[in-house]
């Protein structure tokens, strides 16, 4: 039987939803260890395995791969504490707090979002992936015309500017490809999926069909040298 969740996370989120505080989670944080945590852990595991057949290079701890269900209210006028969701994400080895494309899977009551690429890459990595375009357009649409194909996967939205970024041609073949500002592709699925045995298979069907352009995305994205990948993080260079 593959990992998946179970009605009792259900009923947490929805009773997190209404009671989203620190008292009550507190008081059951037994449930959450087990029906959630313990549940998530078990479904990054197993699709670790999985990924290790055509992107090894983004396998990952499964407790570094999930993310915290705590929210950074600091800047938020929504203070409640807690996430009604629980999330993973593989990015390439090496370009894990650089913006490397990767794989994202987040789990809630009502939908399953599966993702892959990379999302709102900082400036450095933004530019990085339109100076690729400019050469490799081809392939950029060539692999998304295989993904939309697959029909799993949501059109690419890619956030994109009104008109052609600032230092690049707007007549240029590829003009359309450079005013995107997301590089990512989604599936949304219902929430009940990840209740069935079959929930990694659908997860990992979905992540091989996005392979191709996270494969591609790294390519430029690892071409970023380690002073811009630090300002893109907000991190000074200390040597």
């Amino acid at each position: 039987m593959s990992p998946h969740f179970s009605e009792q996370t259900f009923d947490f989120f929805e009773e997190l939803d209404h009671r989203n505080n620190r008292e009550w989670f507190e008081e059951h944080k037994a449930t959450y260890e087990i029906e959630l945590k313990a549940r998530m852990l078990a479904v990054i595991a197993a699709i670790n395995a999985g990924l290790a057949e055509f992107a090894p290079h983004h396998l990952r701890p499964p407790n570094k791969a999930m993310m915290r269900i705590y929210r950074d209210v600091r800047f938020s006028h929504d203070k409640t504490p807690y996430k009604t969701h629980l999330a993973a994400f593989w990015p390439r080895q090496g370009l894990e707090k650089s913006g490397g494309a990767g794989f994202f899977v987040q789990v809630g009551v009502l939908s399953v979002m599966v993702a892959g690429g990379a999302w709102g890459p900082a400036p450095q990595q933004l530019r990085a992936i339109r100076d690729y375009l400019l050469e490799h357009h081809g392939a950029m649409r060539g692999v998304l015309t295989d993904v939309s194909r697959t029909g799993l996967a949501e059109p690419l939205a890619g956030n994109p500017l009104l008109r052609a970024p600032k230092g690049f041609p707007a007549d240029h073949p590829a003009a359309d490809l450079l005013q995107n500002r997301s590089w990512a592709v989604t599936s949304t699925l219902p929430g009940t999926v990840a209740l069935g045995d079959d929930f990694t298979d659908l997860v990992l069907e979905r992540f091989r069909a996005f392979a191709p352009l996270v494969n591609l995305l790294n390519v430029p994205l690892s071409s970023v040298t380690p002073l811009e990948r630090e300002a893109a993080t907000g991190r000074r260079n200390r040597e």
